[in-house]
This record gives structure tokens, sequence and C-alpha cells, in this order.
């Protein structure tokens, strides 16, 4: 029987992921379901990735900052989704103390990547639809590196400082996480201790990581509107509208969820929700990027014409 009273941390050897249903019909239903899911996720992102290697025209910034952030988003359902998938075949499994602590890194590391690089994103549109004409100097490969450099430094501090501050506290028996894997709020709700400065802290962050990038995203939207309404061509003006459209929605998906995960007060966790809220900017927001950038980009659908054109003349 477990330990019900305060404990230190380091006594803590496992957690128990409780995950979705226990009924098995419908868990053997979600198990295909998000195994298709996951495995169109992986075909989805890593197309992009070769075909924007294969294709020198597709060898642009806006191009490398897609394939990071396809790249970013098959790691990210790869920190999550094979262990949901485990759990749903055999329900109740633990996760021990040091991979939960890993999962909770790895899993903010990439989270925060990602709403670094939507900024950075938007800040490429901006130049490219506001500073034609100075894009290739204020845009230039060694600038493109920087920007992704700062992106993985600031993703890395942030998602230690929300780690060490999460299981440096102490944590109380039965160690049960209801949810599909170690995130924050939801690990917060085992700690034995006040959590008043975690939710502060988190708020912080979540300003910093969260408000900051999207504030950046919307200030690099308005002016881009401003410039668009100012092109003479209707035709040049759907093209510029197009090519913003899909970074919008794909925004609009993730920090929606992820602003109410990690910016609300604890007094208003509810588990079942979280774990929908998840999923929708685990998850979905990485199974759609590739369908949101592709179908509405003649670029990447040319490229990829052409690769399958190539492959068909050499046969």
């Amino acid at each position: 029987m477990q330990h019900l009273g305060k404990e230190n941390h380091s006594s803590v050897s496992e957690f128990l992921l409780l995950g979705f249903s226990s009924e098995s019909q419908v868990r053997t239903t979600l198990f295909i379901f998000f195994l298709l899911l996951y495995l169109f996720t992986l075909l989805g992102n890593g197309l992009i990735i070769t075909l924007i290697y294969l294709d020198s025209r597709l060898h642009t910034p806006m191009y490398f900052f897609l394939s990071v952030l396809s790249l970013v988003d098959m790691s990210y359902v790869t920190t999550t989704v094979p262990q949901m998938l485990v759990n749903m075949i055999r329900p109740r499994r633990p996760i021990s103390w040091g991979a939960c602590v890993a999962q909770m890194f790895i899993f903010l590391v990439l989270g925060i990547a990602e709403c670094v690089l939507y900024a950075i994103m938007a800040y490429d549109r901006y130049v490219a639809i506001c500073f034609p004409l100075h894009y290739s100097l204020l845009m230039s490969r060694l600038v493109c590196i920087k920007m992704v450099t700062v992106c993985w430094s600031i993703s890395v501090t942030g998602a230690l400082i929300y780690t060490v501050f999460t299981m440096r506290l102490p944590y109380c028996g039965p160690y049960k996480i209801n949810h599909f894997f170690c995130e924050v709020p939801a690990v917060l709700k085992l700690a034995c201790a006040d959590t008043f400065l975690n939710d502060r802290l988190d708020f912080i962050l979540g300003f910093i990581l969260l408000l900051v990038p999207l504030s950046l995203i919307l200030a690099s939207y308005v002016c881009i509107f401003t410039s668009i309404l100012r092109i003479r061509s209707i035709q040049g003006r759907l093209k510029c509208f197009s090519t913003c459209a899909s970074h919008i929605t794909v925004v609009t998906m993730f920090y929606g969820p992820a602003m109410i995960m990690y910016m609300r007060p604890s007094s208003w966790y509810d588990p079942e929700r979280d774990k929908k809220l998840a999923l929708f900017y685990n998850v979905v927001s990485a199974f759609l990027n590739p369908i949101i950038y592709s179908l509405r980009n003649k670029d990447v659908k040319g490229a990829f014409l052409k690769v399958l054109g190539d492959r068909g003349t050499a046969h």
C-alpha cells in the first residue's frame, strides 16, 4: 500500500498515467484512431521536409522555417503519442520518475520551440511583404540560422525552469496522473506542498513564452494587412492573403488551447477538458500543419508533382 502522507520527491519511483477511457472497446477505437493520426502526422511532416530538401526552389527562409516546424512537430507527437498508444493496450502502466521528468522536459522544449517558431515565421512574412527589396539582406542564411539558434535557447531555458520548479515539490501517493502524459498542470495536482509559487511562475512564463510571441505575430499581421491593402492588383492582394491565411489558421489552433492550459488559475483545473486541449495543441495541430501548408501553397504542391513527375520519367 502506498504511503499517502507527505514524501520527498526522491522517494517517488514511478507515476501511474490514467490516460483515456477505461472501457476496452473505447480504448481499441481510440488506439486505431490515434495510431492512424500519428502515422499520417509523421508521413505529412516527413514529406514536407523531403520536398523542401529536394526542390531547390524551396530553399528560401520561409521553407527553411517550415522544415524546422515539421521536424519539431514530428518530435512533438513522438514525445507523447507512442506512450499513449502503449497505455491503451496495457492500461494503468506506470512511468518511472526519471521518464516522467524527461517526457515533461522534452515536451516543453518542443512546445516552446513551436511558439517561438510561429513568431519567427510571422516576422519572415512581414519582411517579405513589407520590405521585399531588403528581404534577401534582412533574412540572409546566417540571420535564419541565428534565429533558429535563439529559438532553441529560449526553449531549453523555459523548459528547464518549468521542469525544475515542478519536480522539486514533494508528491503524495497514490501517484496517479489523470492525463495521457506527464504535463505540468496534471503533475502539479499531486503535489503535497502549496503550489502558489508554481501558479505565479507558470503565469509569468506563459506571458513571456505565449503572449509575447503571439503579440509579435499579431503586430506583424497588422503591418502585413496594411501593406496588402496598398497593393493595387486584386490578384496580388489575394496571393498575399493566401500566404498569410495558412499561418493565421495554424497560430489560432495552437495558441488558443495552450494559453487556456498554461495561463489559467489552478482552481480551473479540469482533467477531462485538459486532455482534450493537450490533444489539440500537441496532436491535432501537428497533423494539420502539413495539410494546411501544402493544400494552400502552390509551391509545395508544385514540388510534390515535380518529384512524382521525375520518378515517373525515371521508370
